[in-house]
């Protein structure tokens, strides 16, 4: 079980202002987080297969077909402004 002091520690390393109701409430709920984690790391899994999706993925992909190229003069039609066949954008140093 894990106690205020404990979330309290962990707290000030994150550097999170708990107040003593939050401390006792997240006390709890960190408890039974690892309670759960406990009654899985007691499920018998030897010849279960490693797995990355619960479902078999095959090809989901689309074929990469080229489609109808864009001139660059369609391209940049709607930007609020380009130069050169190029998007121009603000300087980062303009917004500061």
């Amino acid at each position: 079980m894990i106690d205020r002091e404990q979330v309290a520690h962990v707290a000030r390393l994150a550097r999170l202002k708990l107040s003593e109701e939050e401390a006792g409430e997240f006390a709890v709920e960190l408890s039974a987080i690892l309670d759960h984690v406990d009654l899985l790391a007691s499920v018998d899994t030897d010849g279960v297969e490693p797995t990355t999706h619960v479902v078999e993925l095959v090809n989901v992909l689309r074929e990469d077909v080229p489609g109808i190229e864009l001139t660059v003069q369609q391209a940049t039609a709607n930007a609020p402004e380009s130069e050169d066949g190029a998007f121009r954008v603000p300087s980062p140093q303009a917004e500061a």
